[in-house]
């Protein structure tokens, strides 16, 4: 079953390590500890501008906070002095049930795919199954750090939900099945569903037509 999970892209571009650290903390205690926090850059300088922030160093700023989150998910008390972060003698209180929380990354250019094989416990891949995804796959898989496995590294997939698609999702699925994929994701935006109540009612007739429901 796949976890939960909340996407934070815009949380690691304009809060501080330690305050995403707080929010991610909070939401792993109220899930019970299932819980994924997504992670990415994003391609828009003009709002890097807005808040002031360097666009350039934008992947080194993310690394760094990466490093600092786990710290704080899993140390009664952390002092931290980065290129970008500071933190002196804080700590989380309550800390998340997962220690640490497991941070996926949107990866769509070679460094994204790196910092994915160095820090990653997941990623987002932002092409279908075919020759780009083996080519960055391997690319994770040349950067993983000593000692890790990239066969261990989490894969989420995505499919489209299209008017009277629910048969064709279990092809579409195995298709990121058989590239290894851990998870899936149906992706509802822009199939002009309307409220709430339609969407969930497009996920409840996918899951009927997977054999998901009990």
């Amino acid at each position: 079953m796949c976890l939960p999970m909340i996407m934070c892209w815009a949380l690691i571009r304009r809060c501080t390590g330690a305050l995403v650290a707080k929010q991610a903390a909070e939401v792993d205690v109220l899930t019970g500890g299932k819980f994924r926090l997504g992670v990415g850059l994003g391609w828009n300088a003009v709002e890097y501008q807005a808040l002031s922030k360097d666009f350039g160093d934008r992947g080194r700023r993310m690394s760094e906070q990466v490093t600092l989150l786990r710290r704080l998910w899993t140390e009664q008390s952390v002092t931290f002095a980065g290129s970008y972060e500071t933190v002196t003698g804080a700590g989380l209180s309550p800390l998340p049930v997962q220690r640490p929380i497991p941070v996926w990354f949107g990866a769509r250019s070679r460094p994204a795919y790196i910092r994915t094989g160095q820090l990653g416990d997941g990623w987002f891949p932002q092409v279908p199954p075919g020759p780009r995804l083996e080519d960055a796959r391997a690319i994770i898989g040349q950067a993983a750090e000593a000692g890790r496995d990239p066969a261990r590294i989490g894969m989420e997939g995505s499919v489209r939900w299209g008017q009277d698609h629910a048969d064709g999702l279990a092809a579409d699925i195995g298709g990121w099945q058989a590239a290894g994929a851990s998870h899936v994701t149906i992706n509802t935006m822009g199939a002009r569903l309307g409220g709430a109540d339609a969407r969930i009612a497009a996920l409840t007739a996918a899951a009927d037509a997977l054999g998901l429901r009990r």
